[in-house]
């Protein structure tokens, strides 16, 4: 919508992981540089760990597009909570074999087959494992067990895994020893500094830019890091709000007053309506004084901050605000996008083709695959499921999948905060109003998208 108000070839701040747009962090770099020495040595496990929204699968496209054209058959599975026989399906599904109705020797026996023709014709395997906390262990330990594999005293399959902190504890948990004893590297991801924030965002400017540009004043980026804590998801997504703000208000150079105008924005799309005139728990008149005979309603300091259930409770609802900031930012791109394919759909193919993707679009089949690609792969985006699918036999329009995609992401982010609400209830947390307010108001408005 502003690359031409930029003259950007393209958008700078997407939130799919393009290798293109490799920022090389000191940690991301020492990470990718591990990575790279995992493939030299051609045997053990590579674990890289961090944050959500660091770039681990960033690290991982980056590394698929350096060894698309080597002898490596690399693999990426994204994981949800998979049982040691559906990792094996999982893997003979990504090796382009059939998994119907096989056992798991079965299973193994076409993993170790393929990765013996794989070794007559020069090659080996590499596994890339994402978001692989959500692993079991005994899964984890499946891993292991596929590493031994071997032709020659050289391993067949190497696999590399790629998670969130809570892989940590997985992997130092009692019986994981020998699992443990072949890492031979770890990294753990940190957010950005204040100085590569300035040098992450200057790199993908100057990527879609044809000259060099100063958009932003040098005091924007300390504001920036501020506001995303360093995670490069989160920058994407700010500084995204940021240059649209900057077009829509004819400004090509944004300082500090311009990001907290988006900040407010952002406060503002959170926000009831207006603030009544109970503030700081005292109710008050037009005239600004206290109403006769009206309680002041006060909450406790004690009890505020000197409760730890009350303080991680309030961090967890800190933390899912911020993602609806995310998910409406995400959400209203993907309806630009399906308004755009619609208009084309209805312009440019003969009737006959539109009557043909209107009944893929509402085949259940189809649709239950979109979903549980979703699920599975919850970092891809549309085009890329679109693409995944067709591979798979599953011919759907593009249009058709982001409508189910949008469809899912609302249903399943919904289902998130009204957990969060459950368990607030359930531990019996006493949250003042202003806090109840905003989570009150914010299950209400998801409610009404999905139409329950």
């Amino acid at each position: 919508m502003y690359e031409n108000f930029y003259g950007f070839k393209s958008k700078p701040f997407q939130l799919n992981p393009d290798p293109k747009f490799f920022f090389g962090s000191a940690k991301h770099t020492q990470a990718l540089s591990y990575l790279q020495y995992g493939l030299e040595q051609g045997e053990g496990f590579i674990v890289i760990t961090g944050p959500i929204g660091t770039g681990k699968t960033m690290l991982a496209q980056s590394l698929l597009h350096r060894i698309k054209d080597s002898s490596i058959e690399a693999i990426q599975i994204v994981t949800s909570k998979l049982s040691p026989d559906d990792l094996l399906r999982a893997i003979v599904r990504k090796f382009k074999m059939p998994v119907e109705n096989r056992s798991k020797a079965s299973l193994l026996q076409s993993i170790e087959q393929h990765l013996l023709a794989l070794n007559s014709q020069g090659k080996r395997a590499l596994l890339l494992v994402d978001e692989a906390q959500n692993l079991p262990a005994e899964t984890v330990e499946e891993l292991r067990m596929l590493s031994n594999f071997q032709r020659n005293n050289k391993p067949l399959l190497q696999s590399f895994l790629l998670g969130q902190e809570e892989l940590k504890p997985i992997i130092q948990s009692q019986g994981m020893e020998q699992f443990r004893q072949r890492i031979i590297a770890s990294c753990h991801l940190q957010p950005l500094t204040t100085e590569e924030i300035s040098q992450y965002i200057k790199h993908r400017l100057e990527l879609v830019s044809e000259k060099p540009l100063q958009i932003f004043h040098d005091d924007c980026y300390e504001y920036i890091k501020q506001k995303t804590l360093g995670i490069p998801r989160k920058i994407n997504l700010f500084v995204d709000r940021v240059l649209l703000y900057g077009f829509l208000n004819n400004k090509r150079f944004l300082i500090r007053e311009d990001l907290q105008a988006v900040s407010e924005e952002f406060a503002e799309e959170l926000s009831t309506s207006q603030p009544n005139q109970e503030s700081n728990g005292v109710a008050v008149e037009a005239s600004g004084q206290p109403k006769a005979n009206q309680k002041v309603k006060t909450i406790s300091k004690d009890a505020r901050l000197t409760d730890k259930r009350i303080l991680k409770s309030l961090k967890k609802i800190a933390d899912y605000l911020q993602e609806s900031i995310d998910n409406k930012m995400s959400i209203s791109r993907d309806l630009d996008k399906l308004i755009e394919q619609k208009v084309a759909l209805a312009t440019e193919r003969p009737p006959q083709l539109k009557q043909e993707a209107f009944k893929k679009a509402i085949d259940p089949v189809a649709e239950r695959a979109v979903i549980e690609y979703a699920i599975s792969h919850p970092d891809d985006g549309q085009y890329k499921a679109s693409d995944a699918l067709r591979e798979e036999g599953v011919f759907i329009s593009g249009s058709a999948v982001r409508s189910i995609w949008l469809k899912h992401n609302l249903e399943n982010y919904s289902k998130r905060v009204k957990a969060l609400e459950e368990k607030v209830n359930k531990e019996e947390i006493v949250l003042n109003e202003e806090q109840l307010t905003i989570l009150e108001k914010h299950m209400d408005d998801n409610d009404k998208r999905l139409g329950l």
